[in-house]
């Protein structure tokens, strides 16, 4: 059987297909900052950590490491715990529209404890704004906007006994802006977060967490105890 000739060096490294463009493609501080840059600046920053967890409603959680023992031979084997996220459809009473994003299970049983979205996003507890995030502080800037919002908070002065409060209009930056200003950033904030009839948060896809083969795999835990 007569052997094959040799091929060319060139021809022997082939390069995988792929149809997105790299110069379209963004990290994740050019996305925030261009996502947030008629939304005022963040007090606590985004997250370097879990760097999805700044386009959804996380509260704080993140991926947990630790270790699989087994109980025959004690060895360990290293694994992770992922966040368990959600795609859900709330609706916002301030806004009047449906918004879909990406929130866990915890964030989900406390905004049903409190009464509905616009009231976790409205908490002015320290702990409440830390747990927003990126994604919550954004949509908690868009909901304090509207008409509905502002005439809850002179309510509430006013069965303070405060007088009425002079209302200033600040841009995004913080400097004093006209009306006409303020009205052309939330415009462009909604033709951002609008998509159909819904305003959509975050991506639809989760981020994938790139691991080698056979280490950290998750594995099931029956008949195996867990140590942190």
């Amino acid at each position: 059987m007569p052997l094959l000739p040799p091929s060319h060096p060139s021809l022997r490294q082939l390069r995988s297909f792929t149809c997105t463009a790299r110069t379209l493609a963004k990290s994740t501080k050019q996305r925030l900052k261009f996502e947030h840059s008629a939304v005022p600046e963040y007090p606590y920053g985004p997250s370097q950590v879990y760097k999805q967890s700044n386009f959804g409603l996380y509260g704080t959680q993140k991926i947990r490491f630790g270790n699989m023992v087994s109980e025959k031979n004690e060895i360990k084997t290293r694994r992770y715990w992922r966040p368990n996220v959600h795609s859900k459809r709330l609706w916002s009473e301030a806004l009047q529209a449906f918004i879909r994003l990406r929130i866990t299970t915890r964030v989900l049983r406390t905004v049903d404890k409190v009464g509905g979205l616009d009231e976790y996003l409205l908490g002015e507890k320290a702990g409440r704004i830390k747990e927003l995030g990126m994604g919550g502080w954004k949509l908690r800037w868009r909901i304090m906007q509207t008409e509905a919002v502002k005439e809850r908070f002179r309510k509430q002065r006013e069965l303070l006994g405060l007088p009425p409060k002079e209302e200033v209009l600040h841009s995004s930056d913080g400097m004093v802006a006209t009306e006409q200003q303020v009205e052309e950033e939330i415009k462009q904030f909604d033709e951002d977060l609008q998509k159909g009839k819904d305003v959509d948060i975050g991506e639809e896809a989760e981020e994938q967490v790139s691991v080698d083969e056979g280490f950290m795999s998750e594995e099931p835990p029956s008949r195996e105890k867990v140590l942190l």
